[in-house]
């Protein structure tokens, strides 16, 4: 990347960091103005209405609660239900598994000297752990829901449905499917066992997933029996947006690696049209107007043929951009090209699937081709590119 590049991001970054702190002083400023002034209030009342309490003893009082409440106490505990604690098995299962996914909530935290020393070796250990763990998991499940999906495309391609469409539905249809699964249902379901609003659901779940975690909202603080079951949502949900992640990011190099190629091939046909303007300029024995008409610039020239010593990247996208000038070529194209690259170059990437799965893949690969002839190839990379690319996960 070009440091004027870096340059122009940072400077996109801070103005995006300077409007959100707006924003969020403008917000919140207020509401905790107010419950500084509420609580002040309550304590003037509470002086009024026992004055045989000092008020240096009831900012004693008030001190030690805040310092039992930042080591995790409840100070609503009495001793009917002392036995109440933030590091029962499921608690701490819950606290390890947030420290390993680096979301840390910070609602529980270790407070002892052997407990923070241990936790930054445990962290040390376990994040690059789960990491990979997160990167099988993640490429197992975009496996097993193309899958899935690769069932409803048969369906399509059945119905002679254009492959572009089919796989700009294929890519629609993963998306979906995964926020229904890992954040529709775990809203409804934290909606009813924590009794939050819709609002403070979806605030959890997004705040979860994308590993910010600020903790002002944890699952299983009243029922501490399923904290680990929220673990293993985590779990599934990062190794989705993960997942996602890394197709929008395929995604972006593959329409680069095409811009790229095809401003080459645009170039090339350029300078190619210019030596041949240049050379028929020096040809004597004709007028400057007639040499003009020659080339073609008065009445309109034709496309100037693809010159052979071009690399066939740049040929292919040459002719590419001849048929997108003749209108031929649609936007979706690109876009179902793209989606097919990143569908098949993901399977490369990950771990060799099953037999089932290779000859699956591959009679879904003789439906689509059995289609294009049956409809036309869309104008883009021929078959047989678009199948050596894929084979060694390339883009053009």
């Amino acid at each position: 990347m070009r440091q004027a590049t870096v340059l122009a991001l940072l400077t996109v970054v801070l103005a995006y960091l300077v409007s959100g702190a707006f924003v969020f002083r403008l917000l919140e400023q207020p509401h905790e103005s107010r419950q500084q002034e509420a609580l002040q209030v309550a304590r003037e009342q509470f002086l009024q209405r026992y004055r045989c309490v000092p008020s240096q003893e009831l900012d004693t009082l008030i001190l030690h609660v805040r310092d039992a409440m930042g080591a995790g106490a409840d100070p609503t505990a009495n001793s009917t239900n002392s036995t109440s604690t933030n590091w029962d098995m499921g608690s701490a299962f819950f606290f390890a598994g947030t420290v390993i996914t680096t979301i840390g909530f910070g609602n529980t935290s270790p407070k002892t000297e052997g407990g923070r020393l241990f936790c930054i070796f445990y962290a040390l250990v376990g994040i690059p752990l789960f990491g990979m763990l997160l990167a099988g998991v993640g490429d197992h499940l975009g496996f097993s829901l193309r899958q899935a999906i690769s069932k409803v495309e048969d369906i399509f391609l059945k119905w002679q449905v254009s492959p572009t469409i089919v796989r700009v539905l294929s890519a629609l249809l993963f998306i979906l499917i995964g926020c229904i699964l890992f954040v529709t249902i775990p809203t409804i379901v934290f909606q009813r066992v924590e009794g939050w609003t819709l609002l403070e659901s979806v605030y959890f779940v997004v705040i979860t997933l994308t590993t910010i975690g600020f903790g002002d909202y944890v699952a299983g603080d009243k029922h501490p029996w399923y904290k680990p079951l929220v673990w293993f949502w985590i779990l599934l949900g990062l190794a989705y947006f993960a997942s996602i992640l890394t197709m929008i990011g395929n995604w972006l190099r593959v329409l680069s690696r095409r811009t790229r190629a095809e401003m080459g091939g645009l170039t090339a046909q350029a300078a190619s049209w210019t030596g041949n303007v240049t050379a028929q300029l020096r040809m004597t024995g004709m007028g400057l107007p007639e040499k003009l008409q020659k080339v073609g610039t008065l009445k309109g020239h034709p496309p100037s043929p693809i010159p052979s010593e071009l690399p066939p990247v740049a040929q292919l996208n040459a002719r590419n951009m001849a048929a997108s000038a003749g209108g031929g070529l649609r936007p979706i194209d690109y876009m179902g090209e793209n989606l097919a690259f990143i569908d098949e170059s993901s399977d490369t990437q990950s771990e060799a699937p099953s037999e089932g799965g290779l000859q699956a893949k591959r009679a879904r690969q003789l439906r689509r081709l059995r289609t294009r002839h049956t409809h036309g190839q869309p104008p883009g990379l021929p078959m047989d590119m678009l199948s050596r690319t894929r084979h060694k996960g390339e883009a053009v």
